[in-house]
């Protein structure tokens, strides 16, 4: 449920002049068993954690400076992510900027949605079960054959999701074809068929969108491994119900149903507005990776509709305290194939671009914040082998 505190981001927060501070969300990330039958977990899981250090880190700071910080920024993704939207909607005056990447927004029925995987696949015992050698090769192979040429390049890259209407029914076997590793059966085609489905409920309402097709180059490791993905089965088990009532294998969507009527801790997070942030002149930036294989960049645009609508604002409107940036390529919060560094973590790729505005999403928040210049694109980079020391591999502007 989040590894913990991630050194690399405080390092990359200092290096850059920034007094940095992290957070573990109040317990061990390995595992959800902490937050059995202990709600004060639950709600640092959810919100408080990261609320109580930003509050204690701006004292910190107060203290060893004598005088207070001039400006706070909040960089985070997946998880961290959803916090960032959740800390501009209900502590609009904690952070001047926000950039947040992946975010696991609408919790409960993420977590529903990725449960729902392994009562798709079926155990990887089972006789119809797609191995991860298919996912990658076959399956991912015919998606790129239908989809990566749709903007007129052939680059092993999907520019939009939302263009590829993949049809798996072209792997299906027939009479010319035996049932091997160069087809798929009927029952493997609807399989594959679910996964790049919405998911709904018995009275048609979203529980959340597919998944995007390329993400299973990736998303086989896990979410199609044939067992189930451990964050949403251990928030089940420890959070929504108990280790003894709980089956994986039984899912269905009164679960769902029940997970999001529960929602621990207000930990959903889906606002309608973010009014009070904006008019105190916060600023955010969103962005998700095209190929994320553990959260469909699909929901982020529903988010962006979602809020569009609810503050009653067209897309103008919102630029002036938000900037929403589609990544074409890029994987849960870094990887893929396309140009996907340009400063949006720490660790070895943010060494290979410069702290510039152009190239650097921290540096670009830094002066939209305050010079007042906001971010139309930023250039991201790929490294060869994802390997700063190996060379660019190629680069490509990313615009809102």
């Amino acid at each position: 449920m989040d590894p913990g505190i991630k050194y690399d981001e405080l390092a990359y927060g200092t290096q850059h002049g920034f007094a940095s501070v992290g957070s573990n969300n109040g317990h061990n990330g390995t595992t959800a068993l902490t937050m059995y039958q202990n709600p004060d977990v639950v709600k640092d899981f959810a919100w408080r954690a990261i609320r109580v250090a930003t509050i204690a880190g701006k004292k910190l700071i107060k203290k060893f400076y004598h005088h207070s910080h001039k400006k706070a920024y909040f960089l985070g993704c997946s998880l961290g992510g959803r916090q960032g939207i959740n800390a501009a909607n209900v502590f609009p005056g904690d952070f001047d900027g926000i950039i947040a990447g992946s975010p696991a927004l609408d919790f409960n029925n993420l977590q529903s949605s990725r449960a729902r995987f392994f009562t798709i696949t079926g155990s990887n015992t089972s006789s119809h079960f797609i191995p991860k050698s298919t996912w990658k090769g076959l399956i991912h192979d015919e998606v790129l054959k239908q989809c990566d040429g749709l903007d007129g390049v052939l680059d092993g890259i999907i520019e939009d999701p939302n263009r590829c209407q993949f049809q798996p029914e072209a792997l299906l076997c027939n009479q010319h074809c035996g049932i091997g590793t160069d087809c798929l059966t009927e029952q493997q085609v609807s399989i594959v068929r679910q996964i790049f489905s919405p998911y709904y409920r018995e009275d048609g309402a979203l529980i959340y969108p597919a998944m995007q097709p390329g993400s299973e180059i990736k998303a086989a490791d896990l979410l199609y491994a044939g067992v189930p993905f451990s964050n949403s089965d251990e928030w089940f088990k420890y959070v929504v119900y108990t280790p003894s009532t709980w089956n994986a294998s039984l899912f269905t969507t009164h679960d769902a149903i029940t997970a999001d009527a529960l929602n621990p801790s207000n930990i959903r997070t889906w606002p309608s507005s973010l009014s009070a942030f904006k008019a105190r002149g916060g600023k955010l930036i969103l962005y998700h990776g095209g190929q994320d294989d553990k959260i469909t960049s699909f929901n982020t645009e529903r988010f962006y509709k979602h809020l569009t609508s609810g503050m009653q604002s067209s897309p103008s409107e919102m630029d002036d305290f938000l900037r929403f940036f589609r990544i074409p390529g890029m994987g849960h919060c870094n990887s893929g194939p396309g140009a996907w560094v340009f400063g949006e973590s720490g660790g070895p790729s943010a060494a290979g671009v410069p702290f510039t505005a152009e190239q650097n999403v921290l540096a670009a928040m830094v002066r939209w914040v305050e010079e007042g210049e906001a971010v139309d694109g930023i250039l991201g980079t790929k490294f060869v082998d994802d390997d700063v020391g190996k060379g660019v591999d190629h680069q490509r502007w990313h615009y809102k």
